[in-house]
């Protein structure tokens, strides 16, 4: 009851809120259940945040509605019947759901072991959802409310990449970041960032006076009053990291069922059981649950429906790499207008663009993607505040994610209290890019926990090696590769010198890249000045080629984004 009146209580002291009829209930795990009707979205996001950072809440429900505007959830009993219709595809030790960055991660981690492990992913490729559309910064861990687990996560994982990135070969780049501070009110911001830091145990955090700021990054306009630089602040690319997870797991026995939606959790006497899929149904001892933004949904599937996610939407800008700038994020405080953000700034991608963003949006909508004008503003200010010499017209490409944000603001990741087998990983926003090789560690300490003595795989090879990248190398080893493979001499993308060889070997890799952004995420054919205006014909004709089908049956993403949809000769 103590949960419930506080709850009440606050919502009643709030002027916006006081005059809404909430009905608040809170049951033995102390999860909170919320219901009633409210005018906006942001009033139900406000009410669940209330619940969220009550003293001694477990989880949040959040079944209040806004008046006329709802979503409405899918049905998903055709699909159920499918599946089962179609009956047992494949039985496993463990099932993954969902093939983000904490997914492939889990699937690597459990792959030295000798385990029968299963990924799912309902879209076309892996990293189609949040892991593809983030910054690709690996926070040091100054920004994570301290004592939360993603503070505790946030650090050792950041640690952790100089590993992963010798171990699996993708683009790393520790160059560090710096929050700048260009008034006294900015000055307390920054000093509450170095305190957090320090509580955090972020190391090597050091203070700059505004010369010094500037001698590490002159494209800045304006000389601050200090910065905060944060040296082990690192950044990729978010995808790439991911398709290296995904490639190493996939060589050490992880099977990949991509295009496949998990539509039920099954369970018997408590147990997790396995999944129906719209493919049909996968048997398993354990399932674990790294849906991103549906892992609510996924919960609520196996009968443990103990929170909700909220998404919240951030636009990114990418720009010309013509347009020199800052080399580390060198963002100002946060702003005002836009609470739920970081803030944002400018930074380099580990490719030399400069990337501006993001914003952060509270929406209703799982799969609205939308780039408001509201927001594409707010990304292009929080760059535009720190560098002056680049314009809108220097925008060659822009984009938003959905953050799938529990109302306690932090990560949940455990074994489920009521079905043994089920593990939620939820809830996993920013910095959640940065925290995954430590939440892998941690699901695999829950799973040898539950399991006992599980036996270790004699043949797991941590080492992934990356695909060629014939721009980077020397004329000697350019001409050495045509060579070998006359593929090599045939540039496909001019804007990013890519060959017709890297294409091909990419659709031929362990997880075959099978669309256009899937080519264009393990190559970067298209991520040019021009955007695939020249070369994207190209791709479809070599896409169709070596898969063997016929052109129009080549998509931009997946199903339902055909690129041609008949030979008009």
């Amino acid at each position: 009851m103590k949960i419930k009146n506080k709850i009440l209580t606050k919502i009643k002291q709030n002027e916006k809120l006081s005059r809404y009829n909430i009905e608040v209930e809170v049951n033995e795990d102390k999860v909170v259940f919320l219901k009633g009707e409210v005018d906006s979205w942001d009033q139900v996001v406000e009410i669940g945040h209330i619940a969220g950072k009550t003293k001694g809440v477990y989880g949040v429900v959040n079944d209040i509605e806004v008046k006329g505007a709802n979503v409405l959830k899918k049905d998903k009993k055709k699909l159920i019947e499918k599946g089962r219709k179609i009956g047992v595809v494949d039985e496993a030790d463990v099932i993954i759901i969902g093939g983000g960055v904490t997914g492939c991660a889990i699937a690597r981690e459990l792959s030295k072991y000798k385990l029968n492990i299963v990924l799912l992913e309902k879209h076309e490729d892996v990293a189609e959802g949040a892991s593809k559309a983030n910054n690709g910064m690996i926070h040091p861990g100054n920004a994570a409310y301290p004592g939360t687990l993603k503070a505790k996560l946030n650090v050792k994982g950041n640690a952790m990449y100089t590993k992963w990135a010798e171990e699996l070969g993708f683009e790393f780049k520790r160059t560090g970041s710096i929050i700048l501070a260009n008034s006294k009110e900015d000055m307390k911001i920054v000093r509450l960032a170095s305190i957090a830091g320090k509580l955090n145990r972020v190391p090597h955090m050091k203070k700059l006076k505004g010369e010094e700021v500037m001698k590490m990054e002159p494209n800045i306009k304006k000389k601050p009053l200090m910065g905060l630089y944060t040296p082990t602040t690192a950044y990729v690319d978010g995808f790439g990291v991911v398709i290296a997870l995904a490639e190493n797991a996939a060589t050490n026995g992880v099977k990949f069922h991509l295009n496949t939606e998990v539509v039920d959790v099954m369970t018997d006497n408590g147990k997790v059981a396995g999944v129906i899929t719209d493919k049909g149904i996968f048997k398993g001892k354990y399932v674990i649950n790294c849906a991103g933004i549906y892992a609510d949904d996924i919960a609520e599937m196996a009968g443990d429906k103990f929170f909700t996610l909220h998404p919240r939407r951030g636009t990114i800008l990418i720009f010309d790499k013509n347009k020199a700038g800052v080399t580390r994020s060198s963002g100002l405080v946060n702003s005002k207008r836009n609470k739920e953000s970081k803030g944002g700034g400018p930074q380099q991608t580990p490719e030399g663009n400069q990337l501006w963003g993001p914003s952060a949006t509270e929406i209703m909508d799982k799969e609205d993607l939308a780039v408001t004008k509201v927001e594409f503003d707010y990304a292009f200010e929080s760059g535009a505040r720190v560098e002056e010499h680049i314009s809108r017209r220097d925008v060659i490409t822009y984009f938003s994610g959905i953050r799938p944000a529990d109302y306690k603001e932090d990560f949940i990741i455990g074994m489920s209290k009521k079905v043994k087998g089920f593990i939620n990983v939820a809830g996993i926003q920013s910095p959640g890019l940065a925290s995954a090789p430590a939440i892998a560690e941690m699901v695999e300490n829950i799973v040898l926990k539950d399991a006992g003595g599980i036996e270790k795989n004699p043949d797991y090879n941590p080492i992934r090696k990356p695909p060629v990248q014939f721009r980077k190398l020397s004329f000697g080893e350019q001409d050495k590769l045509i060579k070998e493979n006359p593929l090599y001499g045939h540039v496909v993308c001019r804007c990013e010198t890519i060959t017709e060889a890297e294409i091909v070997e990419a659709i031929h890799s362990p997880i075959p890249a099978t669309t256009v952004d899937a080519i264009k995420r393990r190559t970067r054919a298209s991520m040019g000045r021009c955007q695939g205006g020249f070369c994207g014909p190209k791709i479809v004709k070599i896409l169709a080629r070596e898969l063997g089908v016929d052109v129009t049956e080549i998509t931009q993403k997946g199903k339902g984004s055909y690129i041609i949809e008949s030979k008009s000769r």
